[in-house]
């Protein structure tokens, strides 16, 4: 296959992502869309709209087939390795202060429930959205349970409520709909179409509203405001990490499928939900921002030389 091609492909998987958030930029500029219909439209895709995009995906799926189990640790060891290395590091630079768990959590969480679940549809289809929302379950409950820890040890204040975390990611509806899906497809429940088709209405909706959501937050002073922190937390969350986990994967013998979705989702840009964690919990909310922002901007670049690299190495 030629190189052309291979930058084609990469290119029609990423291209479609990012101009659907490009449109939600612009239409928030010219005031078609505005900061109600986000936050409305952001909920809904939480709450309603993803999950039964998710469950859709995996009630049918055969999970002996589809889901292995070193797929899946792989992905949460690796978010876990990438975790422990940013702290240790992160004592030194930015050192001790609010500013340490911000960008801890902006530099290892990634978005996804909505990019990363994007980009895995996108190479793969329904199959590909399956298995990335069974990375997505694993990886998530990390992702909470680290990002509360970094947060409050980097604050000072101490005495982290587990059970206020365990209760989150109890009434996370993400997980709830990733474990209802599992638990169907394992005991091969059958679901009444109705049902199906109803909940299929409402996951179409997801990604497309989604990424509309996303785009229409995004804000071009962050090139400008951007701080010395939340660039290093950006090269590290769109170039370093995917580069050094992938290369770790490929000697473990994942197939294309695998490999591609464990990509997609350690390529991610730094996950929106940051901020709020960030500004509730007494971390530099500034900052977050500013990562979230300057991520998302250079994914479509890191994200799509990424794919037509492993593309062009036949990897995926």
């Amino acid at each position: 296959m030629s190189y052309l091609d291979n930058l084609l492909f990469s290119l029609s998987v990423t291209a479609p992502i990012f101009l659907v958030m490009a449109a939600g930029w612009l239409l928030r500029r010219v005031h078609w869309i505005d900061d109600t219909f986000v936050e409305t439209g952001s909920r809904l895709v939480y709450r309603l709209a993803l999950p039964a995009l998710i469950l859709t995906s995996l009630v049918d799926l055969d999970l002996s087939t589809w889901v292995d189990p070193k797929h899946v640790g792989f992905g949460m060891a690796a978010t876990m390795v990438s975790f422990i290395l940013l702290w240790i590091v992160s004592a030194w630079w930015p050192g001790s202060g609010p500013d340490r768990g911000v960008f801890v959590q902006g530099a290892f969480r990634g978005n996804l429930g909505i990019i990363g679940i994007a980009v895995c549809a996108s190479l793969y289809g329904k199959t590909g959205l399956a298995v990335g929302s069974v990375l997505l379950a694993g990886m998530t409950l990390l992702y909470n349970v680290l990002s509360v820890f970094a947060l409050t040890a980097a604050s000072g204040r101490g005495g982290a409520s587990w059970r206020n975390i365990t209760s989150h990611l109890l009434h996370n509806p993400l997980i709830v709909s990733i474990l209802l899906g599992l638990l169907l497809a394992a005991f091969k429940v059958p679901v009444p179409d109705l049902i199906l088709t109803s909940a299929a209405y409402f996951g179409q909706m997801t990604l497309p509203l989604a990424l509309l959501c996303v785009g229409a937050t995004l804000s071009l002073s962050a090139l400008r405001l951007g701080s010395s922190s939340a660039i290093v937390a950006t090269v590290i969350k769109l170039v370093l990490l995917p580069l050094f986990f992938t290369l770790s994967a490929i000697p473990l013998g994942f197939d294309a499928l695998q490999l591609g979705t464990l990509f997609a989702m350690f390529a991610s840009p730094t996950a929106t939900v940051s901020y709020v964690m960030a500004r509730s919990m007494g971390g530099n909310h500034q900052l977050a921002a500013n990562i979230i922002a300057l991520t998302t901007l250079f994914a479509p670049v890191s994200l799509s030389l990424g794919i037509y690299l492993l593309r062009t190495l036949e990897l995926i």
